[in-house]
């Protein structure tokens, strides 16, 4: 089958009452998914191939696909493009403050020498 007519596989997303805490402590105990969190924050979506990060595509959407499973993230595609959202709302409402705190201790980590 040619390339062009391949369909992408479905994006799967637990629902905001299903994302477990362990799931969210693993997905976040990462630097690169760190730092895509940390852009998130920053800026509400963005399209995945333009994150701040120094790895390989294919391990990009490795840890695309950890945060998403996770329930960290949102993606959707809009034609060739697949966009990235935090899902603060769901996280908040799960475990209020969780995402804020790990974050405000990740900012104050002491650099690795």
């Amino acid at each position: 089958m040619p390339r062009s007519q391949r369909r992408r596989s479905a994006l799967t997303h637990p629902d905001a009452a299903e994302i477990d805490l362990l799931d969210v402590l693993h997905a976040l105990a990462d630097p690169t998914r760190m730092t895509i969190v940390r852009t998130l924050r920053a800026e509400p979506e963005r399209p995945c191939g333009t994150f701040p990060v120094d790895v390989a595509p294919s391990t990009l959407t490795h840890h695309f696909r950890v945060l998403r499973e996770a329930g960290v993230i949102h993606q959707r595609e809009d034609g060739n493009r697949r966009w990235t959202a935090l899902r603060l709302a769901d996280l908040d409402g799960r475990f209020p403050g969780l995402l804020d705190s790990i974050l405000g201790a990740y900012e104050n980590e002491p650099a690795a020498p």
